[in-house]
C-alpha cells in the first residue's frame, strides 16, 4: 500500500510540473508576439504600432530640366603663327607677349641689305634691256628706210632683185632684235618685281582674314638678332573673344546633342562665375579607344577672364518639362528592384508604399512621369517605413519640392 501512495504522490507532482511547463511556453509566445506586433513595418498593424517619425515634402508643380555634363579644356577660335617669308637676320621686333596688334600692324622688320643690292641690281638691268631696245628701234628704222630705197632703185632697174631681197632680210632680222628687247624687258621688269616682293618680305606684318582687328601675343620664338630662315615662326597671335570649350561626349550624351543647344561654362579659376555658350561643331565621328566624340562649344568672352588652355566644367541642357511633377530626390526609395516613394496622404498619418516612373533630374529634384501623386512624400526615415505603417510627421527644415 505504501508503494502505490508513493507512486500516486509522483504522478501528482510530474502533471503540476507539465502544466508549468505549458503555461510558460504559452506566456513566452504571446510575448513574443506581442513585441513583433510592436515592430515598424508589419502590415496590417499600423493601430497597434508607435508611429514612425519621419520629414515629408509636398508633391510640387513646375518646370525641371536635365543637362549633360563634360570637362574639358577652352582654346582659342583664332591662332596663327606670323611667319617670316624669307631668310634673314632679325633686326627688330616690334610685339611681345602680351601685347595687342592691330590688323596689317609691322610686328618685325629683317635686315635688308641684300635685298637693297638685288633691288638695285634689277633696276639697271632693266635700264639695259630698254636702251636695248631703243637701238634695237632705231636700227629696225634704218633697215626699213633703206628697204624703202632699195625698192624704188628695184623699180628703176637699178638694183637687182637679190639686192632687195638683202634688204627685206635685214629688215625682218632688225625687227627681231626689237622683238627680243622687248622680252628682255618684261623679264628685267618680272626681276624688278620679285625684288621689291622680297625687299617687301623684310618687313613682317600681322595680316589675317576672319573678324575682329586685334590680336594679343600668345608667344615670342624669336629675339632680336637671330638669324631667321624662311618661313620661321616669329610670334603667336591669338583672338581672345570668342573661345571654344572642347569637350568629349559619350555615345549615350552625344544622341541627345545638336548645334545650337545652350551650355554653361565654369572653371576652378573663377569661382562662382558662369559663362554662357552654345554648340557650335559635333564630330561625325567616335574615337575608337575612348567611344567618345568631340564636342565644340563656343563661349563668348568679350571680358578676357578666360583664357585658352583652362580647364573647364560644362553643362549642355539637353531636355526640358513644363509642367511638371517634382519631388525631391531624396524621397526615391527602392525596394525589390522597384522604385517608388513612401506617400502619405492629406489628412492622413499612414506612409503608403507607390511605385513610380521618374523622369528628368535637376540636381536634387526629379520629375515623377507616372503615377499621380496626391498627398507628401517621405524624404527622411524611409528605411524604417513599409507598406500602411503609421507615421509622426516632424518639423522639416526644408521640405519644399520646388525651391
Amino acid at each position: 500500500m505504501r508503494g502505490l501512495e508513493t507512486d500516486g504522490n509522483s504522478m501528482k507532482k510530474f502533471g503540476w510540473l507539465a502544466l508549468v511547463l505549458i503555461a510558460a511556453a504559452a506566456a513566452a509566445w504571446w510575448w513574443t508576439q506581442g513585441e513583433r506586433s510592436a515592430e515598424p513595418g508589419r502590415p496590417g498593424q499600423a493601430g497597434q504600432q508607435r508611429a514612425v517619425a519621419v520629414e515629408v515634402a509636398p508633391v510640387s508643380q513646375g518646370n525641371i530640366r536635365q543637362w549633360a555634363s563634360f570637362t574639358g579644356s577652352l582654346t582659342a577660335a583664332s591662332q596663327f603663327d606670323v611667319s617670316t617669308r624669307i631668310a634673314g637676320r632679325l633686326e627688330e621686333l616690334l610685339a611681345d607677349l602680351g601685347d595687342t596688334v592691330e590688323r596689317g600692324q609691322v610686328i618685325a622688320r629683317l635686315d635688308d641689305e641684300e635685298v637693297q643690292q638685288d633691288l638695285a641690281q634689277a633696276r639697271a638691268e632693266l635700264a639695259v634691256a630698254r636702251a636695248n631696245l631703243a637701238e634695237a628701234e632705231a636700227s629696225l628704222e634704218a633697215a626699213r628706210r633703206s628697204l624703202n630705197r632699195t625698192r624704188e632703185l628695184r623699180e628703176q632697174r637699178v638694183a637687182s632683185q637679190a639686192e632687195l631681197d638683202a634688204a627685206v632680210t635685214e629688215v625682218q632680222a632688225h625687227e627681231a632684235r626689237v622683238d627680243l628687247a622687248r622680252s628682255q624687258i618684261a623679264q628685267r621688269e618680272a626681276a624688278l618685281r620679285t625684288a621689291e616682293i622680297r625687299l617687301s618680305y623684310t618687313t613682317v606684318r600681322a595680316s589675317w582674314q576672319g573678324p575682329g582687328d586685334t590680336r594679343l601675343v600668345a608667344e615670342r620664338y624669336a629675339d632680336e638678332g637671330t638669324v631667321l630662315q624662311a618661313n620661321s615662326p616669329v610670334l603667336s597671335l591669338v583672338a581672345l573673344d570668342p573661345l571654344r570649350a572642347v569637350v568629349f561626349a559619350t555615345e549615350s550624351d552625344y544622341m541627345r546633342l545638336r548645334n545650337g543647344q545652350q551650355a554653361e561654362i565654369r572653371s576652378d579659376a573663377l569661382p562662382g562665375r558662369a559663362f554662357d555658350g552654345e554648340i557650335a561643331r559635333l564630330a561625325p565621328v567616335f574615337r575608337e579607344a575612348s567611344r567618345q566624340a568631340q564636342v565644340e562649344i563656343r563661349v563668348p568672352n568679350p571680358e578676357g577672364l578666360l583664357k585658352p588652355g583652362m580647364f573647364v566644367r560644362a553643362r549642355i541642357q539637353v531636355e526640358e518639362r513644363d509642367n511638371a511633377q517634382i519631388i525631391p530626390r531624396d524621397a526615391l526609395v527602392e525596394r525589390e528592384d522597384r522604385r517608388g516613394v513612401f506617400l502619405v496622404e492629406n489628412d492622413s498619418d499612414v506612409a503608403r508604399w507607390v511605385a513610380v516612373e521618374p523622369g528628368v533630374r535637376e540636381g536634387e529634384r526629379v520629375e515623377i512621369r507616372e503615377p499621380v501623386l496626391e498627398g507628401q512624400v517621405v524624404t527622411l526615415g524611409q528605411h524604417l517605413l513599409s507598406d500602411g505603417i503609421r507615421v509622426h510627421i516632424a518639423e522639416s527644415a526644408d521640405n519644399g519640392a520646388g525651391e
